[in-house]
């Protein structure tokens, strides 16, 4: 007898075990898929942040370099304004040195046709009108102006700043000072210093202040409040200026204004200078040598010896210097 086959149940309990398993992992899955999803978010929304502030702050940097940039062209502009000014300037003098030298041009060839016109009639004097003009005098050099010298090129002022000096005659000083630089309308070259050597300018230290009507008024309007340190002997400026500023072939002159000689002797500082300022050519010393003497200490009770000192030491200086020595009798000359 034939056995009949069994059938087979899909919905036996194995196969309800295998597909139970089967979903329950599924499910685990998206469990555990979704625990981690936030964390993942917050990962990703914090790097976002740092990554947008980063963003942020450069685009903070580069705004900040572009209004730098745009100032720096704002300046670039102003000053290429500024430089196109300037060369319009300068082209516009360039053009009336231009239109001077023409015409000093044109006054020189027309000076040459006169001495040539000169020259040819002077060819045709007689013998008695050429002896005539040889017997005529030499032109008179310059001449003193108050005893003093006024032939200088350069010129340097030595000034006592004390405070005796300060303090009494100082009005009187920079009247002087106006004077003297009044009987020199042109000099090749001005410095001035005071008693221990210092200059009044220090961008012109060592070398020479060019002489110009604006260098003279700033040289005046300094002296007003110009008070460095000093010790009332003006034996250091002299000797400072000669050694710094002689020169052979140069006429120069130094003005010593001051009231006091309170230390050392006459007769050193005397061959001090004798020493420094040779005799050139002629018998003339490198450097004239006058002085101005303030009589600070007769009229306010100072010591009557020192300025007695002074005005010897300077009276023997401009006498062995081609100079000449000029001694105030009051305060207010």
């Amino acid at each position: 007898m034939r056995k009949q086959r069994k059938g087979i149940d899909i919905f036996s309990l194995s196969f309800l075990d295998v597909v139970s398993c089967g979903f329950g992992a599924i499910i685990l899955l998206l469990i555990l898929s979704k625990f981690s999803e936030p964390r993942v978010l917050e990962t990703l929304s914090r790097d976002l942040r740092g990554r947008v502030q980063e963003l942020e702050q450069q685009l903070s940097e580069i705004r900040g370099e572009s209004r730098s940039m745009k100032r720096q062209l704002v300046t670039v502009r102003e000053e290429l304004v500024e430089e196109k000014a300037r060369f319009l300037q300068q082209q516009q003098e360039v053009s009336l040195v231009q239109r001077k030298y023409d015409r000093s041009r044109n006054n020189l060839l027309a000076q040459r046709r006169i001495e040539e016109q000169m020259e040819s009639a002077r060819q045709r004097l007689t013998e008695e009108m050429r002896r005539l003009q040889e017997k005529q005098l030499p032109p008179v050099p310059d001449s003193p102006i108050g005893g003093v010298p006024v032939d200088s090129e350069y010129i340097i002022f030595i000034i006592d700043t004390s405070g005796s000096m300060q303090r009494f005659a100082w009005p009187l000083v920079r009247k002087k000072m106006a004077e003297i630089l009044a009987i020199y309308p042109h000099v090749k070259g001005v410095q001035v210093m005071n008693d221990m050597g210092d200059y009044m300018f220090s961008q012109y230290a060592g070398r020479w202040i060019p002489d110009t009507p604006a260098r003279r008024r700033a040289i005046l309007k300094r002296l007003a409040s110009w008070s460095p340190f000093s010790n009332s002997s003006p034996v250091e400026g002299i000797t400072r200026a000669i050694r710094r500023f002689h020169s052979p072939g140069k006429r120069i002159s130094i003005y010593v204004l001051g009231d006091d000689f309170s230390r050392g002797s006459i007769q050193d500082v005397i061959d001090t200078v004798d020493h420094l300022n040779k005799t050139g050519p002629g018998g003339q010393r490198l450097v004239r040598i006058h002085a101005l003497g303030f009589p600070v200490l007769l009229t306010q009770g100072g010591s009557e010896e020192n300025a007695a000192r002074f005005s010897a030491l300077m009276r023997k200086l401009a006498q062995d210097n081609n100079g000449s020595f000029v001694g105030l009798s009051g305060l207010r000359e």
